[in-house]
């Protein structure tokens, strides 16, 4: 299996998981205290761009590798952006 496919399931996987914090954030009204909804939600977004490249990756066999390392680099951030809102849902609980 290529590793753009592993990319991309990795940032389908984890996309789902981004869109679950900020619906669960929004309905436990939680939205106003914190920035995690933000938070998610710039997580959500980067992981949908980093599947859509990643899928092109798959798609297009004369740019793919440049676009798997673009893919690669947005699922990264996307990564750390959730990271900030799982972090900052936590810390603000205390």
């Amino acid at each position: 299996m290529p590793r753009n496919s592993h990319i991309l399931n990795a940032a389908s996987n984890l996309l789902g998981i981004a869109l679950l914090i900020v619906t669960a954030i929004n309905i436990t009204d939680k939205a106003g205290k914190t920035y995690a909804d933000e938070a998610g939600i710039v997580a959500a977004l980067l992981l949908a761009v980093s599947c859509i490249v990643s899928y092109l990756s798959i798609r297009s066999p004369g740019e793919g590798r440049r676009l798997e390392a673009w893919a690669d680099k947005i699922f990264l951030s996307g990564l750390i952006a959730l990271l900030a809102a799982v972090s900052v849902l936590v810390f603000a609980q205390k």
